[in-house]
Protein backbone atom coordinates (compact mmCIF):
# COMPACT_ATOMS: atom_id res chain seq x y z
CA UNK A 1 0.00 0.00 0.00
CA UNK A 2 1.62 3.75 -0.89
CA UNK A 3 1.91 5.83 1.86
CA UNK A 4 -0.39 8.47 2.62
CA UNK A 5 -0.28 11.94 3.54
CA UNK A 6 -0.43 12.66 6.96
CA UNK A 7 -1.83 16.21 8.33
CA UNK A 8 1.25 18.14 10.07
CA UNK A 9 -0.37 18.06 13.85
CA UNK A 10 -0.66 14.24 13.45
CA UNK A 11 3.04 13.86 11.85
CA UNK A 12 4.04 16.29 15.08
CA UNK A 13 2.06 14.05 17.56
CA UNK A 14 3.26 10.67 16.44
CA UNK A 15 6.98 12.75 16.75
CA UNK A 16 6.38 13.56 20.09
CA UNK A 17 4.79 10.01 20.86
CA UNK A 18 8.32 8.63 19.90
CA UNK A 19 10.30 11.27 22.11
CA UNK A 20 8.03 10.11 25.43
CA UNK A 21 8.01 6.49 24.91
CA UNK A 22 5.98 4.41 27.80
CA UNK A 23 8.50 2.19 29.55
CA UNK A 24 7.20 -0.93 27.96
CA UNK A 25 7.28 0.58 24.18
CA UNK A 26 10.89 1.39 25.14
CA UNK A 27 11.59 -1.70 26.22
CA UNK A 28 10.04 -3.78 23.16
CA UNK A 29 11.77 -0.44 20.75
CA UNK A 30 14.91 -1.61 22.25
CA UNK A 31 14.52 -5.29 21.14
CA UNK A 32 13.19 -3.71 17.32
CA UNK A 33 15.38 -0.99 16.84
CA UNK A 34 18.04 -1.29 14.08
CA UNK A 35 16.36 -4.61 12.30
CA UNK A 36 18.04 -6.37 15.77
CA UNK A 37 15.29 -9.13 15.13
CA UNK A 38 16.33 -11.13 12.39
CA UNK A 39 17.30 -8.46 10.43
CA UNK A 40 13.44 -7.39 10.06
CA UNK A 41 13.23 -3.29 9.85
CA UNK A 42 10.46 -1.74 12.11
CA UNK A 43 9.28 1.74 12.74
CA UNK A 44 7.76 3.11 15.72
CA UNK A 45 4.97 5.53 16.19
CA UNK A 46 3.27 5.59 12.80
CA UNK A 47 0.34 6.87 11.58
CA UNK A 48 -1.58 4.66 9.85
CA UNK A 49 -4.88 6.21 8.75
CA UNK A 50 -6.40 8.19 11.76
CA UNK A 51 -4.04 5.82 14.33
CA UNK A 52 -0.81 6.10 15.40
CA UNK A 53 0.65 2.45 15.58
CA UNK A 54 3.42 1.92 18.17
CA UNK A 55 5.19 -0.26 15.75
CA UNK A 56 5.43 -1.25 12.13
CA UNK A 57 6.84 -3.88 9.84
CA UNK A 58 5.39 -3.02 6.56
CA UNK A 59 7.16 -5.00 4.87
CA UNK A 60 5.83 -7.56 6.54
CA UNK A 61 2.05 -6.15 6.95
CA UNK A 62 2.82 -6.22 10.86
CA UNK A 63 1.64 -3.62 13.32
CA UNK A 64 2.23 -4.49 17.20
CA UNK A 65 0.24 -2.81 19.90
CA UNK A 66 1.35 -2.11 23.25
CA UNK A 67 -1.76 -1.84 24.86
CA UNK A 68 -1.36 -0.26 28.67
CA UNK A 69 -3.29 2.01 31.03
CA UNK A 70 -3.19 4.47 28.50
CA UNK A 71 -5.36 2.02 25.73
CA UNK A 72 -8.07 1.41 28.50
CA UNK A 73 -10.86 1.87 26.26
CA UNK A 74 -11.51 -1.50 24.59
CA UNK A 75 -13.79 -0.22 22.29
CA UNK A 76 -10.92 1.95 21.11
CA UNK A 77 -8.76 -0.90 20.51
CA UNK A 78 -11.22 -2.75 18.33
CA UNK A 79 -12.05 -0.08 15.91
CA UNK A 80 -8.32 1.06 15.71
CA UNK A 81 -7.34 -2.89 15.39
CA UNK A 82 -10.63 -3.41 12.49
CA UNK A 83 -9.11 -0.39 10.46
CA UNK A 84 -5.42 -1.60 10.65
CA UNK A 85 -6.58 -5.09 9.61
CA UNK A 86 -8.73 -3.47 6.62
CA UNK A 87 -5.31 -2.12 5.56
CA UNK A 88 -4.60 -5.09 5.40
CA UNK A 89 -2.17 -5.14 7.99
CA UNK A 90 -2.19 -8.18 11.11
CA UNK A 91 -2.09 -6.63 14.33
CA UNK A 92 -0.67 -8.19 17.32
Amino acid sequence: MPPQPVAPTKRDFARSMRREPTEAEDRLWHELRGRRLDRIKFRRQVPVGKFIADFVCAEASLIVEIDGSQHADSNYDRERDAELKARGFRVL
